[in-house]
């Protein structure tokens, strides 16, 4: 579904122009709290998906050992961690007690065996954490662009998890007590370009394989600036992120 190459170069387009964190941030603080309502010690934990260099020194204070990957390798030279690719990825079974996760599970190929992989690589009674985009997400870009070069959306905007479907996958990946819960982040900008600079910043521009090669002609780019500024209030848009945060332990090992 995804170009793998592409999404490497965009995460590294936004870490050389400087990425938007702002979401990242929210998310990860999040998870912050979630781990310290856990009563007990991590011992390793992989932070899967690391845009901010801040994240492993955070995490540190919470797990005795933290390792960092990304796809971008900017972003995994930042958090002197290393570049990340799924379809090579295959840490021993049992390295890690926590893996977390923030805005990686939907931009991942394959998801389900991806996340079987990451139930192996977690040990007995380890936890998967972490926070996605969801299917609620841009619903003024996504109305914006709907037809205006005579197709739907689709092929310009990601398709995304929807919160009903994400428990069922943890579970079908071997996860017990799956637990998800939805934080829609509202976010007001001037017009169109500013939205888009965020997603560039964000590394979260379109990387599907059948995607649209070409552009929009500035007459249709001209027509989905229109019909964002269409929704705005005093002169301004409010688009919605939705956050699906997430959480599934693996089953304890039982004695005997």
């Amino acid at each position: 579904m995804f170009d793998l190459e592409l999404r490497a170069r965009r995460r590294d387009r936004a870490a050389r122009h400087g990425p938007a964190l702002f979401l990242f941030d929210r998310a990860f603080g999040d998870c912050l709290e979630r781990i310290t309502l856990v009563q007990r010690r991590f011992n390793r934990a992989l932070i899967l998906g690391c845009p901010n260099p801040d994240w492993p020194g955070q995490l540190a204070r919470l797990v005795d050992q933290v390792d960092a990957t990304d796809p971008g390798a900017l972003f995994a030279r930042g958090a002197l961690g290393t570049q990340f690719l799924e379809t090579e990825w295959k840490p021993a079974p049992g390295t890690y007690d926590l893996i977390l996760s923030i805005g990686m599970l939907d931009i991942v190929e394959g998801l389900p065996l991806f996340l079987r992989n990451l139930r192996d690589a977690l040990r007995p009674d380890g936890l998967l954490l972490g926070a996605l985009s969801g299917g609620e997400t841009l619903p003024q870009l996504r109305t914006a662009l709907r037809g205006i070069d005579g197709k739907a959306a689709s092929p310009h905007v990601h398709p995304r998890i929807e919160a009903s479907a994400l428990a069922p996958l943890l579970s079908s990946a071997g996860f017990v007590m799956p637990v998800v819960d939805i934080d829609r982040a509202q976010v007001s900008y001037r017009g169109l370009p500013s939205l888009v600079t965020d997603l560039r910043r964000m590394g979260a521009t379109n990387i599907l394989i059948r995607r649209a090669r070409q552009g929009f002609s500035r007459a249709e780019y001209a027509t989905a600036a229109t019909r964002f500024a269409a929704a705005a209030n005093a002169g301004r848009t409010v688009e919605t992120f939705e956050i699906l945060h997430f959480a599934g332990w693996t089953p304890e090992q039982k004695d005997g």
